[in-house]
């Protein structure tokens, strides 16, 4: 049996994690959904991306778990990175899921299509607090669009403001590019969240990983609320030795 540590995404928090960490305890695994700082609803977002590393180290090192398998959705591709830059003789594996794999130097806005950066930028200059909340259109038509719309709404209500800091911290990652834990990228075929081509997340983000495993299914960037039983599947796929 294995010891999961799920990192959520974006507008996400470790909570929206159950549907797929049910089945995954139910077979017997260890599963732990921390919330990555500034994240939530409710909390101060006042945070870089430093912080959002140290909350998910502070939960590992706090908890006194090793031979852990540590996924990140997303944005939390991000932070897995350099929590393992962090905290690598705790960790097994690594799995990205659909997640971003930035290239060093670079900061997450770097690696999004220029129309997102920018009207991330225009939505984050609007608020008094320096946050973005992903507009009900793009969720539906590109985060969970093989969701009937009754889930697609039901879900949106969860989630809540990101902090926009940590998409433009700049990631060195130069630890974390020379560092030789296995890792795993899980692909959902219809995730559009980033569009096909030239922007999209396999193979640009998982090509960076060096040798991966690949891991395949079908859905969108929400999966997790789609079909979380099959994702659950998937991780143990990707995460085993």
């Amino acid at each position: 049996m294995s010891t999961y540590v799920l990192v959520h995404g974006s507008w996400h928090h470790g909570g929206l994690w159950e549907g797929v960490a049910e089945p995954l305890r139910a077979d017997g695994h260890t599963v732990h959904t921390p919330t990555v700082a500034g994240h939530g609803k409710g909390v101060d977002k006042a945070v870089v991306h430093d912080d959002c590393v140290a909350s998910i180290v502070d939960h590992i090192v706090g908890q006194d778990l090793s031979d852990v398998v540590l996924l990140g959705h997303s944005f939390g591709g991000t932070v897995i990175a350099r929590v393992a830059e962090e905290i690598p003789d705790r960790l097994r594996r690594l799995i990205f899921w659909n997640a971003f794999v930035p290239a060093p130097g670079n900061c997450l806005d770097d690696e999004t299509p220029p129309h997102y950066r920018e009207l991330f930028a225009q939505l984050a200059a609007s608020t008094d607090d320096d946050t973005i909340m992903l507009p009900f259109p793009i969720w539906r038509e590109a985060f969970i669009q093989d969701a009937p719309l009754e889930l697609a709404q039901s879900t949106y209500e969860l989630l809540s403001p990101e902090p926009a800091q940590p998409f433009r911290d700049k990631l060195a990652l130069s630890r974390f590019y020379e560092l030789q834990i296995p890792r795993s990228y899980i692909n959902a075929t219809e995730d559009i969240a980033l569009p096909p081509g030239e922007w999209g997340w396999h193979p640009r983000m998982s090509s960076r990983l060096g040798m991966y495993r690949l891991v395949q299914l079908p859905g969108s960037h929400e999966v997790m609320f789609t079909n979380p039983g099959l994702l659950a599947q998937k991780i143990v796929e990707a995460g085993r030795d």
